[in-house]
């Protein structure tokens, strides 16, 4: 396989209090929800990029299969994390072709979410997988290596969005049952533990 993942978990949970990636669901926190499902596609190389609260985090996830980075830069925005993560993945090993951005906090993220971006990449050809979900686009998003340069020029609160709107004729998309349901406030965390 020569798609890596990587993991953006630098926020600071600013509408939550308190950091998201160690909140626990099902009996581990919604970081290690992701990790775990992502690493058992396989990856190249799974890469999880830190910011806000990281030796916090860090200390609770210790995992010799995963490329931490430090995003020192995590306040200005998510382009930094973006670039953190895949300089990273570019240095650590060349042989990647495509990689997927993941968050932290989609909980019904499974190994199949992230398989199905990877076989819709490789049937179509096209070099931008994303994850369709309540009527909009979104991540988990794969992306070919052909737009590592675009993604590297991205500032500030720029997420990777934008490169999806100046190449529609490049994007294919997949169906993530779920994908709607991320945590930013008390509230959602609140209805989330009461489906359980």
């Amino acid at each position: 396989m020569d798609t890596t993942i990587i993991i953006l978990a630098a926020g600071n949970s600013s509408r939550m209090g308190t950091p998201k990636q160690l909140l626990n669901y099902k009996g581990k926190t919604l970081l290690q929800t992701v990790i775990d499902e992502a690493l058992k596609t396989n990856p190249l190389l799974l890469t999880v990029v830190l910011g806000a609260n990281a030796e916090e985090i860090l200390a609770k996830h210790q995992n010799n299969q995963v490329n931490f980075v430090i995003n020192k830069d995590w306040e200005s925005g998510m382009a930094s994390g973006i670039f953190a993560g895949l300089s990273s993945v570019i240095e650590k090993n060349d042989k990647t072709e495509s990689i997927i951005i993941a968050v932290a906090d989609q909980v019904f993220i499974k190994m199949s979410t992230f398989n199905n971006l990877i076989e819709k990449h490789q049937e179509t050809g096209k070099n931008i997988i994303a994850s369709a979900y309540a009527g909009t686009i979104g991540t988990p998003v794969l992306f070919g290596k052909h737009y590592f340069d675009a993604l590297l020029a991205l500032k500030g609160t720029e997420g990777a969005k934008n490169i999806l709107k100046q190449h529609p004729q490049d994007v294919e998309t997949v169906v993530f049952e779920g994908g709607e349901f991320d945590i930013d406030t008390e509230t959602d965390y609140n209805n989330l533990i009461s489906q359980e």
